[in-house]
């Protein structure tokens, strides 16, 4: 079928709109998600556009480490890690502050700029548990110079502060999806759980990385709600997920999951919706979107997770180091510690 005129113009001035910094309306983001693949190639090509015109042409690669594994009491429909479902992911506590730094350490010298520790559970409130994590996050800035992020779960202001105190730079908590379709994806705490951790964060001073996961069942409205909820709260890094099934988990039998023109589209409205954010590829990269994998930054994405994940392999980081290199990227510049120790070398 023909490219319809009208149509185009209006994706050209959406683009427009963000390039001059602005977010589009949401009325606009569900218009480009409802389009026919046909005009993927013009929403592509803006947000490309944007993405060179707000973040240009470095990425951001980060790592995540399950540095506590299972025994979840949460029941996240899509989490390998609940005691609510039966899976085959690993369970084991939280592990010693030596290891967390060694892995830290590697993840540095395989090329990521910010390193993120993840605990499964409601919270990480436990002292003993903390003082690892803090413990942790000072020898990573100290003897690292690495940029630090944490998902913990729900934590308190004091565990906010004190962890910040420690180093920490930025926290993650995803919001998943929508205020209408999470009770269909969770039901042991609220949405607004959620949303109170994330202005706990930003209230402290703290950089926060806040997104959600796609493929759940949502619908385009779905993914429009979450995005301006995250705009509202004003988030730093917008981390988008695609669901990767997993055996025993509620989501394994009900068909969800995404193809990979839909996965593309979200990046790409994403970053015409926040055209000055960071928007992060992580979880599902590659069973979501396959040999087009690589497209993620012409899509729109200036950063990206590499290595493995909390629960699943991922590819080995040089191979995704040499991807950014290859079409034409370079990283963003290491710690500020990282670059002062180079030069009095």
């Amino acid at each position: 079928m023909p490219i319809d005129d009208e149509i185009t113009s209006r994706i050209s001035a959406c683009t427009q709109v963000a390039r001059e910094g602005k977010h589009i309306t949401d009325e606009d983001a569900q218009w480009l998600f409802s389009l026919p693949e046909r005009y993927a190639p013009l929403i592509q090509k803006g947000a490309d556009e944007v993405r060179e015109t707000h973040r240009g042409n470095l990425i951001d690669p980060c790592t995540v480490m399950n540095a506590k594994s299972g025994g979840c009491s949460e029941d996240c429909h899509f989490c390998a890690q609940s005691t609510h479902f039966r899976t085959i992911a690993p369970t084991y506590e939280l592990m010693a502050s030596d290891s967390i730094v060694e892995a830290a350490r590697k993840a540095r010298d395989n090329g990521t700029r910010r390193f993120c520790i993840g605990t499964s559970g409601r919270s990480l409130e436990n002292p003993i548990e903390l003082r690892i994590v803090e413990n942790a996050l000072g020898r990573m800035r100290n003897e690292l110079g690495l940029w630090s992020c944490a998902t913990l779960g729900s934590v308190s202001k004091n565990t906010i502060d004190i962890l910040k105190d420690a180093g920490l730079n930025r926290l993650h908590h995803n919001l998943e999806t929508s205020r209408n379709h999470f009770p269909n994806i969770v039901t042991t705490h609220s949405y607004d759980d959620r949303i109170e951790t994330v202005v706990k964060a930003k209230n402290a001073g703290m950089s926060v990385c806040s997104g959600g996961i796609f493929g759940v069942g949502e619908s385009n409205e779905d993914r429009v709600s979450l995005f301006s909820l995250l705009r509202d709260l004003d988030v730093d890094s917008i981390p988008i997920n695609f669901l990767v099934p997993i055996s025993g988990t509620p989501l394994f039998d009900t068909g969800a999951g995404i193809e990979t023109d839909e996965a593309l589209r979200v990046i790409s409205v994403a970053r015409l919706f926040f055209p000055q954010k960071e928007v992060r590829i992580c979880g599902g990269r590659i069973p979501a979107l396959q040999e087009r994998h690589s497209e993620i930054f012409s899509h729109g994405a200036d950063g990206v997770m590499i290595g493995n994940y909390l629960t699943r392999s991922g590819r080995s980081p040089d191979l995704d180091i040499r991807m950014i290199r290859e079409q034409g990227f370079d990283l963003v510049p290491p710690h500020p510690l990282v670059k002062a120790a180079t030069e009095l070398v």
